[in-house]
């Protein structure tokens, strides 16, 4: 397998089958992004296929020296994912379905009493999230689920480096607010 410059390169001159194998191999970090910002498949593919699109059609675009790949193209996916959200005002994404996502498959499989515990953590955090505002949801998720950093994040949502790390503060600490009740980890002992 060929490194994304030489691709990117390959895709610069012509070549289909290095837009294909840029398309292959971004496509589940792009639709995923699109979903947690979205909350529902058909947008988040709509998304995922538009970024994609205009990310390979305007590779002309890219320049290496500003900007990794991944960070202009999560910049295209929240855009994209900004003009759907505008056409079909969702305001919510489905936490829930992430979390399920980006959990590591374990060992042992947990029992009912754990299923419920971590289902009902899951509902909080979701109702939690979907407390904040899109801004504040956006940055959360770049920083948390992307692993982005804060100049990253500023890039991509159009806004200061600064901003980007209030952002992330403030969702942090309305988080912090809304599930600070909840004892995520005398319950999780419990159900062990």
């Amino acid at each position: 397998m060929m490194n994304l410059e030489g691709l990117i390169e390959r895709w610069r001159a012509g070549d289909q089958r290095a837009a294909e194998s840029i398309y292959s191999q971004h496509r589940e970090q792009t639709f995923r992004l699109a979903y947690g910002l979205l909350g529902n498949i058909e947008d988040a593919e709509e998304a995922t296929q538009e970024a994609l699109t205009y990310a390979l059609l305007h590779i002309h675009h890219f320049d290496e020296r500003r900007s990794k790949f991944t960070s202009w193209l999560y910049m295209i996916t929240v855009s994209r994912s900004r003009d759907i959200m505008r056409k079909r005002r969702l305001p919510t994404f489905s936490l829930i379905a992430w979390l399920q996502n980006r959990q590591s498959p374990s060992d042992s499989r947990p029992g009912p009493e754990q299923r419920v515990t971590e289902n009902e953590t899951r509902n909080l955090v979701w109702d939690a999230i979907q407390d904040l505002s899109p801004a504040l949801r956006e940055a959360t998720m770049l920083r948390h689920w992307g692993n982005l950093t804060y100049q990253e994040i500023a890039e991509i949502t159009g806004c200061t480096m600064k901003t980007a790390q209030s952002r992330v503060r403030l969702a942090h600490q309305k988080l912090v607010r809304i599930l600070g009740e909840v004892d995520f980890q005398q319950s999780a002992e419990e159900t062990r």
